[in-house]
C-alpha cells in the first residue's frame, strides 16, 4: 500500500472501522482466556451524542483495546436505556403537535406510538458511537425494554414482592407535575433560589362571648392590632395556605407560650385550625409558629400522622389548584402565590415580606418544573436489606473506586437509605406486574403473567370463577432504574437462565466507567443487585469520570451554547484527535476543562505520527556499518521502550489514563522523533544502515501499539503499512509484549538524560551568541568527561568538531556546568566581543539595581520580623541568585576584556 503524503481522518476512520466490523474483531465468545468485560452505560434511547458521551466512551475504549492487546477476551457490551419520563415526553410532544393528546388513546394505542419513536430514534447514538471508533460488540446490542431484559426485570419484582421487600402504601413522594409522575429522591436536584419569606397573620380564634386576655409570662411575644391577637408565621408557600390543618410550636419556647391550648384562624381561608406543639419546631426559624400542611410537605405529613390532623390535599396532578381549596380553583400554584400575596395585604393579613435564600427542588428529567411532595399510593423497595450488603465491599477496597474520594459519599447515602419509590405514573416502561380482582386495598397478586395471576387470584379470593376479564393490572410502570439496576446480569441473561455459559464467563464485569452524578441512582443499585442475585460484585473496579466543563469551568449545556457537537469536532480534527483532545484534559474524578485547542493539538500530533512515519519509510537502505552513534541511539530508545512500557502499566492500574497517553505522547513527540530520529538519520542524500532502519521500524511497531488504545485509526493504518498484512489481520490483536529494563539499561537512559543536556547547553550557546547551527564548535571538558562513551552522539547532535578534555577552560569560552561536571565552548573571534561586553554589561547593571532592592527590603527589620517565612525565604533566594548570576556575568567580562 503507498502511503499518501498527508493524513486524510475521514478516509482512514470510515475505512478501518468497516474493516473491523467485516472481520468480527470486537467480538467475544467464551474461551480459554481471561475475559474483560465492559458494559456500557447505556444512553437514553432519545439521546444524540453528547460531550459526556464522547468522554465516557473514549475512556471505555481505551481499556477494552488495551485489554485485547493484553491478550484478554474482552467485551464491551453496547445498549441503550428506554428512559421512561424522557421518551414519553418526547412521544406526547409528537402527538400533541398532531393535535392528539395522550389520554384520548389508549394504553396499547399510546405504546404503539413509543415503540415507533424508539424504532426512528434508538439507533441513533450507537451508530454515533462507531464514529468514536467504540469497539463495542454490536452482536450483543441489548435495550432494556427488549424481551431478554423485560422478562428480567418482572422477575425481579415478583421475587422482591415474595421476599417481603416490595410493598404498596400511601407515602409522601416527590411528585413531577410537568410528566405526571412520582420521583424518586435521587431524581430531585436542589437549586438555590432567590425567594421571599411571607409573614402571615393568624387570628387567635376566640369563641362568642369569650374575652381572650393572654397571660404574659417572660419572653414571650404577643402580636395585636385593632382585630386582635395574632401569631406571625413565616412562610415561602403562601399558595399552601389553604392545606393548613394546624399551627405548631415547640413547647419549650417561650415566644409563643400564650398560645398553647388556642386555635388560630387561617388568613383568607378563615378555617379554625388548632395550635399544637412539637419539638421538631426550630425555635430559631422564623417567628417559631409553623403552618401545618400535612399534604403538602414531607415534614408536615409526619407531623400530621403524629397528632392525628385532617390532610387536605389543594392541588391536581398538574399542581393547579383543586376544588378541595374552595379558592383560587383552577389557577397554576406559581401564579396563585402572587395573587394570593396581594390578596393577603389587601386584606390586611400580612405582617411583611423580606427576600430570602432557600434551596428549591427541581425534577431531573424536566429541569425547569419544580417538584411538589404530594401522598400518592406508589410502590417501594425496602432498601436496609441492600444497604447492609452493598456497603462492606466497596469500605473494604474488595470492589475499588477511582478515584477513592468516592467512598465517602457513596458509604453517607448508604448509611442514611430510603425506601426506594419505584412505580412512576407512565405507559412506556416496564408494567408493575400487579393485578387486582376486587376494590380491596390488599385485592391484588403480584405474579409473571396474567395466567398465573389468575390462578393466584382464585386461590387467594376463594372464587374459582374468577376470569381475565375480571384481572385489571396496575396502571403504572417501573422507574426506569428498575431496570438498569439489572444491567450487568441481565446482559448475560443471567436473572432468566442463571448459570449459563456467558454469565458465567463474562461476569463480574472487570471496568464499570461512569460519572459520580449517577453513583445512587445507578452504580450503588447495580451492587445490590449483584450481589442479590449473583452473590458477588457485578464489577471490580469503578472509574469515575469528571463532568465535562468548558474552559471557564461552566458545565456544558445546549442552553448556554458552550457544547461543541462532537460530530463536527470529529469532521474537523478527526475521531483520534478528538479522542487524544478529551483525554488530556480528563483525569479521574476530576472535571474536564475541555478546551477545542486540545483536539487541534491532537489533529498535529496525528499529523507528527505521520510524518515521522513517512520519514524513515522514504530513506533509502544499504547494507552498511552501522554508525556508532546509530548504535548508540538504538540501545537508548530500546530502553527508553522499556522504561515508558512500565510506566504505562503502572498507570492503567491505577486508572491515571490521562497520565498514561502524556506518558506515551511524550515517549513519542520528544524522545522518538526530537531525539532518536535525528541520533540515526543519515546524512543528506546518503541512505541508512539496515540495522539501524529494521530496529526503527520495529520501534515504531512498538510505538503504534502502545499508542493504538488512544488512537486506534491512524496507528491501524500505519501498522498496515509496515510490512505486508494477511486480511483480517489487526493491530488490536496484536501483544504489546515489551520486557523489563535491565541494570545496564537503567544506566544508560540515566547517562543520556545527561547528553541532552550537554547538546541542549551547547545549542543554547548557539541561540545566545547568534552562532549558526551550521558551523562546527569543539567542546572542552574540564579535567574530565565522564560521558566520552557518548561523545558520538553529542557530535552529532551538538555539531562538535570534538570534545577535549583541558586542564583550564579556554579564556574565551561559555561554561556551563552539567551536574557537578563542567565543559565549555570556546568562542574566539566568532563573536563581536565588544557588543557582548556591551550586553553583559547592561544585564549586569539591571542585576547589581534589583539586587540593592532586595537587600535594602531584607535590611528592614519590620519586613522581616512580621512577613510571613516562606516571604522572606523568597527574598533571601532572589538575593542569593542574583549575587550567583552577578558573579558569573563579573567573570565573563574578565574573560572577554583579556
Amino acid at each position: 500500500m503507498e502511503l499518501a503524503s498527508k493524513y486524510d481522518p475521514k478516509e482512514v476512520e470510515s475505512k478501518w472501522y468497516q474493516y473491523w466490523l467485516d472481520n468480527k474483531l470486537f467480538s467475544s465468545k467464551p474461551d480459554r482466556r481471561q475475559a474483560y468485560t465492559v458494559v456500557i452505560p447505556p444512553p437514553n434511547v432519545t439521546g444524540v451524542l453528547h460531550m459526556g458521551h464522547m468522554l465516557n466512551n473514549t475512556i471505555q475504549d481505551i481499556l477494552v483495546r488495551r485489554a485485547r492487546m493484553e491478550g484478554k477476551n474482552a467485551c464491551w457490551v453496547p445498549g441503550t436505556d428506554h428512559a421512561s419520563i424522557a421518551t414519553e415526553a418526547k412521544v406526547v410532544k409528537r402527538l400533541a403537535e398532531k393535535g392528539i393528546k395522550k389520554h384520548d388513546l389508549t394504553r396499547e394505542q399510546f405504546l404503539e406510538h413509543a415503540w415507533e419513536w424508539t424504532n426512528e430514534h434508538g439507533g441513533i447514538i450507537l451508530k454515533q458511537l462507531r464514529r468514536l471508533g467504540a469497539s463495542c460488540d454490536w452482536d450483543r446490542t441489548a435495550f432494556t425494554m427488549d424481551e431478554k431484559r423485560s422478562k428480567s426485570v418482572i422477575k425481579v419484582f415478583v421475587d422482591l414482592y415474595n421476599k417481603g421487600l416490595i410493598y404498596r402504601g400511601l407515602r409522601m413522594v416527590n411528585w413531577d407535575p410537568k410528566a405526571l409522575t412520582a420521583l424518586s429522591n435521587e431524581e430531585v436536584i436542589y437549586r438555590e433560589e432567590s425567594s421571599k419569606l411571607y409573614h402571615l397573620k393568624y387570628y387567635v380564634a376566640v369563641e362568642e362571648g369569650e374575652t381572650f386576655v393572654p397571660q404574659e409570662t417572660e419572653g414571650c411575644v404577643m402580636h395585636k392590632d385593632d382585630k386582635g391577637y395574632y401569631a406571625v408565621v413565616a412562610t415561602t408557600r403562601p399558595e399552601t395556605i389553604m392545606g393548613d390543618t394546624a399551627m405548631c410550636i415547640n413547647p419549650k419556647d417561650p415566644k409563643n407560650s400564650w398560645l398553647k391550648g388556642r386555635k388560630v384562624i387561617v388568613p383568607l381561608v378563615n378555617r379554625v385550625i388548632p395550635v399544637i406543639e412539637d419539638r421538631y419546631v426550630d425555635i430559631e426559624f422564623g417567628t417559631g409558629c409553623l403552618k401545618v400542611t400535612p399534604a403538602h410537605d414531607t415534614n408536615d405529613y409526619m407531623l400530621g400522622k403524629t397528632h392525628n390532623l385532617e390532610t387536605i390535599d389543594i392541588f391536581n396532578p398538574d399542581a393547579t389548584v383543586s376544588e378541595a381549596a374552595s379558592m383560587y380553583v383552577g389557577m397554576d400554584r406559581f401564579d396563585v402565590r402572587v395573587k394570593i400575596a396581594a390578596d393577603l395585604k389587601a386584606a390586611g393579613l400580612m405582617e411583611k415580606e423580606e427576600d430570602y435564600t432557600n434551596k428549591v427542588g427541581y425534577s431531573e428529567r424536566n429541569p425547569d418544573t419544580a417538584i411538589e411532595p404530594r401522598l400518592s399510593l406508589q410502590w417501594f423497595l425496602r432498601m436496609q436489606h441492600f444497604a447492609d450488603i452493598a456497603l462492606p465491599p466497596v469500605m473494604n477496597d474488595e470492589l475499588k473506586f477511582y478515584p477513592p474520594k468516592y467512598k465517602s459519599t457513596y458509604k453517607n447515602w448508604l448509611e442514611n437509605i430510603q425506601d426506594w419509590c419505584i412505580s412512576r405514573q407512565l405507559w412506556w416502561g416496564h408494567r408493575i406486574p400487579a393485578y387486582y380482582y376486587a376494590g380491596g386495598e390488599n385485592d391484588f397478586v403480584v405474579a409473571e403473567t396474567a395466567d398465573e395471576a389468575l390462578e393466584m387470584a382464585r386461590q387467594k379470593s376463594g372464587n374459582a370463577a374468577l376470569t381475565a376479564a375480571d384481572l385489571r393490572q396496575d396502571e403504572d410502570a417501573l422507574d426506569t432504574w428498575f431496570s438498569s439496576w439489572l444491567w450487568p446480569i441481565s446482559l448475560f441473561d443471567g436473572i432468566n437462565n442463571p448459570g449459563n455459559d456467558d454469565i458465567n464467563y463474562y461476569y463480574p464485569t472487570a471496568d464499570l466507567v461512569t460519572g459520580p452524578d449517577i453513583i445512587f441512582f445507578w452504580v450503588a443499585r447495580m451492587i445490590m443487585a449483584g450481589y442479590e442475585y449473583m452473590g458477588q460484585m457485578p464489577f471490580k473496579h469503578v472509574y469515575f469520570t469528571g463532568i465535562v466543563r468548558d474552559k471557564l469551568g461552566r458545565k456544558m449545556s445546549k442552553s448556554l451554547g458552550n457544547s461543541p457537537d462532537p460530530l463536527l469536532l470529529i469532521d474537523k480534527y478527526g475521531a483520534d484527535g478528538v479522542r487524544m483532545g478529551m483525554m488530556l484534559s480528563a483525569p479521574a474524578g476530576n472535571d474536564i476543562l475541555f478546551d477545542e485547542s486540545l483536539c487541534e493539538q491532537g489533529r498535529n500530533f496525528n499529523n507528527k505520527i505521520w510524518n515521522a512515519f513517512r520519514l524513515v519509510k522514504g530513506w533509502e537502505v544499504a547494507d552498511i556499518e552501522q554508525p556508532e552513534a546509530s548504535a548508540v541511539g538504538v540501545k537508548w530508545f530500546e530502553a527508553k521502550l522499556k522504561q515508558t512500557n512500565a510506566e504505562l502499566d503502572d498507570l492503567f492500574k491505577k486508572y491515571r489514563i490521562s497520565e498514561a497517553l502524556m506518558a506515551v505522547y511524550r515517549l513519542f513527540w520528544d524522545e522518538f522523533s526530537s531525539w532518536y530520529l535525528e541520533m540515526i538519520k543519515p546524512a543528506y542524500g546518503e541512505p541508512i544502515d539496515r540495522a539501524t532502519y529494521d530496529a526503527t521500524i520495529g520501534f515504531f511497531d512498538t510505538l503504534l501499539k502502545m499508542l493504538h488504545p488512544f488512537m486506534p485509526f491512524i496507528t491501524e493504518e500505519l501498522w498496515q503499512h509496515i510490512s505486508d498484512r494477511k486480511d483480517g489481520e489487526s493491530i488490536m490483536r496484536e501483544s504489546l509484549d515489551v520486557p523489563a529494563m535491565t541494570g545496564a539499561e537503567e544506566t544508560l537512559v540515566a547517562d543520556m538524560e545527561n547528553v541532552k543536556q550537554l547538546v541542549g547547553n551547547v545549542r543554547m550557546v548557539r541561540s545566545q551568541k547568534n552562532i549558526s547551527p551550521k558551523e562546527t564548535l569543539v567542546m572542552q571538558a574540564v579535567a574530565a568527561n565522564k560521558y566520552e562513551a557518548y561523545n558520538c552522539v553529542t557530535t552529532k547532535m551538538a555539531n562538535l568538531g570534538s570534545i577535549d578534555v583541558v586542564a583550564e577552560k579556554d579564556s574565551t569560552a561559555v561554561a556551563f556546568m552539567i551536574g557537578t561536571d563542567e565543559f565549555a565552548i570556546p568562542i574566539g573571534d566568532m563573536i563581536d566581543v565588544e557588543a557582548e561586553i556591551e550586553k553583559l554589561e547592561a544585564q549586569l547593571k539591571h542585576l547589581e539595581g534589583f539586587l540593592a532592592g532586595v537587600t535594602k527590603k531584607l535590611s528592614n527589620e519590620r519586613f522581616v520580623a512580621n512577613a510571613p517565612e516562606a516571604v522572606v525565604a523568597l527574598e533571601r533566594k532572589k538575593k542569593s541568585d542574583s549575587e550567583e548570576k552577578i558573579a558569573a556575568i563579573k567573570e565573563s567580562l574578565a574573560a572577554l576584556r583579556g
